[in-house]
């Protein structure tokens, strides 16, 4: 997929005067959006680790606004690898993160055009020639992390090694989709990647991250968004309480299910790991607020059952904070 945007120009353009009205729109519409900060004159902070440059064609103009509306303050953009044909990209079909997103120059020169706002991370498939050459020019370039390594390869695969040891080389976190027989194979046995790379901090993310807090929940590319009572003491609680260097992405519907499918946990899984837990969005709407948009529903839900307002500035803003030492 290319890389090249020739919108951009003319979205810059459009955005100015769009960023005014909406601006002016938010200034006397206050806390009515779902999800954003109860004053405009001193918005609460927010960390959006997970967002996408064109993201199901999103306008840059569009996500702009969508990340002010839902009151993200600093957004985090992950890039794609290059487009490609290969068993990683299953034969092409995952190219663009299976989300038409753009990759690392398009990321780059977005968050240089908003530096304010807007971080980036770098990223690449892991097992073409020069992965890692690719990445680390975006590294050198300021990117933040390495996200989002979403490729149908095994976890502890000597490709994905390579990564993580650059990762460690950079003192960078690695993003992680993990999704049962599609991204990133064997979740089971990653506490050996925890162990033999503990200086690399690790984000978890995705649907069989979120569906693994569940101690009784089987493995099953069937049953990606399993609803239902949640029986605390899950592989990925495990991992959060048992290593230090992994953390998770609460962003995307695998992460809102977990959050909302049943109301008696979520407290408690607040408080527990109240300090590896961080916010992000990664939904593709074009509204920022409102029941369209799942990355405003995320914050809501954080707001509604963190146990107390310390927790909830952890999870929205404070560790992701720390993490990318912004």
């Amino acid at each position: 997929m290319s890389q090249s945007t020739p919108h951009r120009a003319t979205s810059e353009r459009n955005c100015s005067r769009r960023e005014f009205l909406v601006t002016t729109g938010l200034g006397i519409a206050g806390a009515a959006l779902t999800g954003c900060a109860t004053t405009t004159a001193h918005p609460e902070r927010i960390i959006d680790i997970h967002q996408h440059v064109n993201y199901s064609d999103r306008p840059d103009n569009v996500l702009l606004l969508h990340q002010r509306a839902m009151g993200a303050t600093t957004t985090i953009l992950l890039p794609a690898g290059r487009p490609m044909k290969s068993e990683a990209t299953h034969d092409g079909v995952s190219n663009g993160l299976e989300a038409k997103a753009f990759g690392n120059e398009a990321c780059c020169q977005f968050a240089r055009a908003h530096p304010k706002e807007y971080r980036f991370a770098a990223n690449e498939v892991p097992n073409v020639e020069g992965a890692t050459a690719e990445i680390e020019k975006y590294l050198k370039l300021g990117a933040v992390m390495i996200a989002e390594q979403k490729f149908g390869l095994e976890c502890d695969s000597p490709e994905m090694q390579k990564i993580y040891a650059l990762a460690q080389a950079y003192h960078v976190p690695v993003l992680m989709h993990w999704q049962f027989k599609r991204f990133n194979y064997g979740f089971e046995r990653f506490y050996k990647m925890l162990e033999k790379y503990p200086r690399v901090n690790f984000i978890g993310h995705a649907q069989t991250w979120w569906a693994n807090v569940d101690k009784s929940y089987l493995n099953d590319e069937k049953n990606l968004y399993p609803k239902g009572p949640i029986t605390p003491g899950g592989l990925t609680e495990k991992y959060l309480a048992d290593y230090p260097n992994m953390f998770g992405d609460l962003s995307a519907g695998s992460g809102l299910n977990a959050l909302t499918r049943d109301e008696t946990f979520t407290s408690g899984f607040f408080e527990r790991h109240q300090d590896k837990l961080l916010y992000g969005s990664d939904c593709n709407d074009h509204e920022g607020s409102g029941p369209k948009c799942q990355g405003a529903q995320t914050i809501a839900a954080v707001r509604r059952f963190a146990p107390n307002k310390k927790v909830e500035r952890k999870l929205l803003y404070g560790n992701a904070k720390k993490l990318f030492r912004l």
